[in-house]
């Protein structure tokens, strides 16, 4: 058997399809289905039922797949292990992270690290959604939000401090709110991946959720941003996002007595998969680039 066919079969397992797999392996979709084709010659039998509609696994191919996915991964480690004795770190490192926080601050962190590391190849999936990073093939995701449990196992990279904001026009207009009770009564806007339910305080220790009449849905934080510049609403944002204009007098922080819920910039690894070198090497330089307190906090 040729290792190319049994990668080529775990990522059309992992991926769905064989266009979604040549599209991670970087292959034509036909050499991608030709090397399924010739491991299936080679094994004699089935692994992948096809059709016009979707692409199942048969029998055979799911007990094949744990043992090909388990194969492979030992194989990746144990080339990432020399690479690591000869004080290197290289080949292919996949992860998600979001749009916003790649392109403002992301992004630049990691432009040091490949110039040291110029034997990775490094391949940025920007997705503001939750993706299955087992499923879809993923090294390793980088988020923003609460550290709740779930099916991966984190790395606090940093603290990511939100604050309620509103521009000195709408609240010429319609006053600020000096509670939760009153924060309630105003127009919101609101990130759609998310929904209205992410207004969520800490009051004492407990935690207090509050439904603002919502105004504006957008699944991008710049846009929510500039929508409360515009003097569309109050809205909860990032100080990643918001601090530039909050500096400048754009946006005006409010104070409703209670702090919105603690949230991290984190990178997070399926659970009970050895994380590469690389995705440690990439979190320490992505921790140190942001720092403690982050940078983007300083003066606020």
């Amino acid at each position: 058997m040729k290792l190319d066919g049994i990668a080529a079969f775990v990522a059309i397992a992992e991926a769905g399809s064989i266009s979604e797999a040549a599209r991670r392996l970087r292959l034509a979709k036909s050499v991608v289905s030709d090397r399924l084709a010739q491991l299936e010659r080679e094994l004699g039998a089935r692994l992948v039922h096809r059709s016009t509609r979707r692409l199942t696994l048969t029998e055979d191919g799911l007990i094949f797949l744990e043992l090909a996915s388990s194969s492979l991964r030992g194989l990746e480690t144990a080339a990432a292990t020399l690479s690591e004795r000869r004080g290197t770190l290289s080949g292919p490192l996949r992860i998600s992270a979001p749009v916003t926080l790649t392109a403002l601050h992301l992004g630049p962190a990691l432009y040091p690290f490949l110039r040291r590391h110029p034997q990775i190849d490094l391949t940025i999936e920007l997705d503001d959604r939750r993706v299955d990073a087992q499923a879809e093939g993923y090294d390793g995701v980088v988020r923003h939000g609460p550290m709740r449990d779930s099916p991966l196992t984190a790395w606090r990279l940093a603290r990511s401090r939100r604050v309620l904001v509103a521009s000195p026009d709408y609240l010429e207009r319609n006053g600020a709110p000096r509670n939760l009770d009153e924060l309630e009564g105003h127009r919101g806007i609101f990130y759609t991946h998310r929904g209205i339910a992410d207004w969520r305080f800490e009051v004492g220790e407990k935690a207090v959720q509050v439904r603002g009449r919502p105004g504006l849905r957008v699944n991008n934080g710049v846009v929510m941003c500039d929508a409360a510049k515009a003097g569309l609403g109050i809205t909860l944002l990032p100080l990643f996002i918001a601090g530039p204009d909050i500096r400048a007098g754009a946006l005006r922080v409010l104070d409703v007595g209670a702090e919105p819920e603690a949230e991290f910039i984190y990178v997070a690894h399926p659970e009970g998969r050895r994380p590469s070198a690389k995705l440690r090497a990439l979190a320490d330089c992505l921790r140190e680039a942001f720092g403690d307190p982050p940078y983007w906090e300083a003066g606020l």
